[in-house]
């Protein structure tokens, strides 16, 4: 009892129940215990057969027959002397073997108290020795008794039935001591104690955690009986499986509602919310929130909190008012509990501006929040639960959520959250340190960017446009300033601005995004544009320096803001446009490498993308200035990756772009690796969409399929169901599902003759690319054609003209299956008259090397042999004289064909 009295823990130690104070382990064995220990086990043997004498000597099975008689006041006698009997023979621990009949003379000392107080005492003292570690003569006994051992600690949490405080304190104890590691001084010779655990675990076993929760209804009046059970629930809520049992009695309700109980000691409220954050730790937290989302629950837990807040002045007070806050924000996700019904929520939006605003409120008169730790992570978790307040709900609790906007709005959280949004200024003595400001103030802009977008109107009175801009441009400035970047919405913000810088650009991102015209336009007019310019370059500059993911989230970010104000306005995109495009360039050459680093590089590319789409095509300058610096280039060389998720964005972009004359000539000019051009590029690509959609073609490409060319897979496992006239069928709908379309629009635009760099192969999908239009018209009409036919019976001209126009679809297919054939036969028609060129030049180099062999074997015999010499030499001399006019020339001279004192063979 002396444990319940002491004032309870701080918050830190408290979460274990091992530390509290009432448990703290008692004091090392001193020198002359240890001397006592080895005396008596000198004399170990004779006290061992003295024990075993004595335990043969207790007939369990006669006590339980004595108990079971009649009542009389001489037998009465009797069976109180023969309990304390029993009582002194197990005083050192029950054995396993025996714990069962010892428990069935527990329940018989419990019937016969209903009528004889006298009972009271040796039933305390029974189960005082149930808290003692169990004995076990061989290793397997633990095994071996673990049912009859956890139904025999079940039995202990049904005694709480026994109308005895004394009783039922004891019973606490006895499973408090379940957690006391220290073995008993003396042993049971033959015996050893069973293992540290092996209570715990048959408590796990026998459901002694839901009986002691259900026993709570019991004590309910009983404040001293209340604190022993919940300190023996403490203990056993640091097990999972205890925190399951306990779910299953609704302990989370049940205890929350004895929160607000009157207690004097303050541990009613320190145990019960300990017992609950175990339970949020060790089980299922939406069920555990769902059992606190009553309307009694809330109004406990907002009663016990405003007590602790306006009248606690401990740093304990503190923290568990920190803790209890913590459980209401997790209230506070849940639609469904009564936060706004309660005041409760109304009173933490107040608590979370009130220092702010400086408005008086009668919910927070006389309150002061002090410079100290605690409340300082109060702050932070009044800041957090409005984060939690403006998450978009569900439709089913919009009515509330409207209601949680109103609150929002008349308590001033727009301009309480704003207050942070100006550059950190040295610290006052009595205020938050440097580091606490900076977490309270990147705290608050966090929130700012899920409240602003639900308080447009609110955000613009307040100039909060105004505000961000003005402190952006303090975050780029060269102001001395070092961040501590030491919370979470601090990371990477450590001796510098870039945290502040992240978090404002989030909040205009949030805002930006909601696409209206009056605070875009209110952007706009203070020279957003050219400012997000600015911060643009500065982070790719720092990040040149050193690369990291928070400053190409901010890069990433920016870009989106420029998308945004710039689409369908053509004065912005003239504002963007030189300095914009100068900017552009570098993040659309980025290696493709980064790509997949992780860091950010893939998300920054595709926003630089959007950013092109949206701030560049539709004005003619910024088009003409991204031509001169080759961007169709780099676009080209970014498709030709090939990557499935780049494709789409970039071929959509070279679509737009072809609106400007000038684009064709430069997508001609391209040349990718290998000297790959555009076109075989586009049809590579169409070729792998289609394979990718599993289109039938045969291995040289050819249509296979003549009634539906170029459906996939899928599409033909499509049932045709009618549909009205508004939606989409699935032949229209799979054209914005892959990018064949925009391919086919990019061919037209390039031209379908004399395109250069293609092979037959190539020309084959070709023929299949420029019938696009037609076989997809096909398509239609055959998805109307089947709606007809499960609608109604057409008649018989309009049966005619639909089997018509699908004949004119099966011909164009068969009429492209000819076509490509024909390239296909031409092409090896070329491959045969190549062949024939190629071999007759290697017939021709055969036949002169023949000829060169021979004339070097004439040569050999020359030089070797006389006669043949001989005889070459008149055959040289018979040609020359051959080779001579047969006219004689008057008066002409003749020469000699012979070299005198020649002496050579050649």
């Amino acid at each position: 009892m002396s444990s319940l009295a002491e004032p309870p823990a701080s918050r830190a130690p408290s979460r274990s129940p091992a530390r509290s104070p009432a448990l703290s382990p008692a004091p090392g064995p001193s020198r002359c215990g240890g001397e006592r220990r080895r005396n008596a086990s000198d004399a170990g043997a004779d006290l061992g057969a003295a024990q075993d004498t004595q335990l043969r000597s207790v007939d369990l099975n006669h006590v339980i027959k004595l108990l079971e008689d009649s009542d009389s006041k001489d037998l009465e006698k009797e069976q109180l002397k023969t309990l304390k009997k029993v009582v002194k023979r197990f005083e050192n621990g029950l054995p396993l073997k025996n714990l069962a009949q010892v428990i069935e003379i527990l329940n018989l000392c419990a019937e016969k108290m209903n009528e004889q107080e006298a009972f009271t005492e040796p039933l305390c003292e029974l189960i005082k020795l149930c808290g003692l570690p169990f004995q076990k003569k061989k290793l397997s006994d633990e095994v071996s008794y673990s049912m009859a051992v956890s139904k025999s600690i079940a039995q202990l949490g049904y005694l709480m039935r026994v109308p005895s405080s004394q009783v039922r304190i004891q019973i606490c104890k006895c499973v408090v001591s379940f957690y006391n590691t220290e073995l008993p001084r003396k042993l049971l010779s033959g015996y050893q104690p069973t293992s540290a655990n092996y209570k715990i675990q048959m408590a796990e076993l026998g459901g002694l955690a839901e009986t002691l929760i259900l026993s709570l209804a019991l004590v309910e009046n009983q404040l001293t009986e209340k604190l022993w059970v919940l300190k023996a629930l403490q203990h056993l809520s640091s097990s999972g499986v205890n925190c399951r049992l306990m779910m299953k009695a609704q302990a989370a309700s049940r205890l929350c509602l004895y929160l607000n109980g009157v207690d004097p000691s303050g541990q009613l409220v320190f145990r019960s919310s300990e017992i609950l954050w175990n339970l949020l730790e060790n089980t299922s937290k939406e069920e555990v929130v769902n059992q606190l989302s009553s309307l009694e629950c809330v109004h406990a837990l907002k009663e016990v909190f405003v007590d602790l807040l306006m009248h606690g002045f401990r740093h304990y007070d503190r923290q568990l008012r920190n803790d209890l806050l913590v459980i209401a924000s997790l209230l506070a996700e849940n639609p469904a509990a009564p936060m706004i019904e309660s005041g409760f929520a109304k009173l933490l939006i107040v608590l979370a501006t009130f220092t702010e605003v400086k408005i008086p409120n009668p919910l927070v008169k006389d309150l002061k929040l002090t410079y100290s730790y605690e409340d300082f992570e109060l702050k932070k978790l009044l800041f957090n639960v409005i984060g939690v307040l403006s998450k978009d709900p569900c439709a089913l609790f919009l009515f509330l959520f409207v209601l949680t906007l109103q609150l929002l709005s008349e308590n001033n959280v727009m301009p309480a959250l704003l207050y942070y949004v100006k550059p950190n200024q040295k610290p006052g003595f009595h205020d938050w340190s440097a580091a606490q400001y900076e977490e309270l103030q990147l705290h608050a802009i966090a929130i700012l960017a899920s409240v602003a977008p639900l308080l447009v109107d609110k955000y613009l009175s307040c100039q909060a446009n105004t505000l961000l801009l003005v402190f952006l441009e303090w975050c780029i400035g060269q102001d001395p300033f070092f961040g501590h970047g030491n919370s979470f919405h601090g990371t990477g913000g450590r001796g510098n601005k870039l945290a502040q810088m992240r978090y404002s650009l989030r909040v205009l991102r949030s805002v930006v995004s909601l696409y209206d015209d009056a605070v875009n336009l209110n952007l706009c007019d203070q020279g957003a544009i050219s400012q997000l310019l600015d911060i643009l370059k500065y982070a790719a500059h720092k990040s040149k320096e050193k690369e990291d993911a928070i400053l190409l989230e901010i890069q990433a970010d920016i870009l989106f803001l420029l998308s945004a104000l710039c689409e369908n306005d053509l004065h912005r995109k003239e504002l963007f446009s030189y300095e914009g495009v100068d900017i552009l360039i570098p993040f659309i050459q980025t290696d493709p490498k980064k790509l997949y680093s992780g860091l950010g590089h893939n998300c920054l590319l595709f926003s630089a993308l959007d950013c092109l789409w949206s701030c560049v095509i539709g004005c003619y300058v910024a088009e003409d200035y991204f031509l001169e610096k080759q961007g169709i280039f780099l676009l080209l060389d970014l498709l030709a990756l090939k990557q499935k998720n780049l494709c789409n964005i970039i071929l959509g972009i070279l679509v737009e772009f072809c609106d400007n004359p000038k684009t064709t000539s430069h997508i001609s000019t391209w040349r990718g690796e290998k000297d790959q051009t555009a076109a075989n590029l586009l049809i590579q690509l169409w070729r792998q969409e289609e394979l990718e959609l599993g289109v039938k073609r045969d291995r040289y490409g050819r249509i296979v399929d003549m009634k539906r060319p170029i459906a996939g897979s899928f599409q033909k496992q499509q049932e045709v169901l009618p549909m009205p006239a508004n939606c989409p069928s699935f032949a229209i709908m799979e054209i914005s599902e892959n990018v064949r379309a925009k391919l086919y629009s990019l061919l037209c635009k390039l031209g379908f003759e004399n395109l250069p760099g293609l092979s037959a192969k190539d020309f084959v999908t070709l023929a299949i690319i420029r019938r696009y239009i037609d076989f997809k018209v096909g398509e239609v009409w055959r998805e109307l054609c089947a709606e007809l036919k499960e609608e109604f019976r057409p008649v018989a001209s309009d049966e005619e003209a639909l089997k018509v126009i699908s004949e004119i679809s099966e011909d164009t297919g068969r009429m492209v299956a000819a076509l490509q054939t024909e390239v296909l036969e031409s092409q090896h028609h070329q491959e045969i008259q190549e062949e024939e060129k190629t071999y007759t030049k290697i017939q021709a180099t055969h036949k002169q090397r023949e000829m060169v062999n021979k004339s070097w074997e004439n040569f050999l015999t020359r030089t070797s042999n006389y006669e043949a010499l001989k005889k070459a030499k008149r055959l040289q001399e018979k040609s020359i004289e051959a080779s001579r006019s047969k006219l004689k020339t008057q008066n002409g001279a003749v020469h000699s064909t012979d070299i005198k004192g020649l002496g050579t063979t050649v």
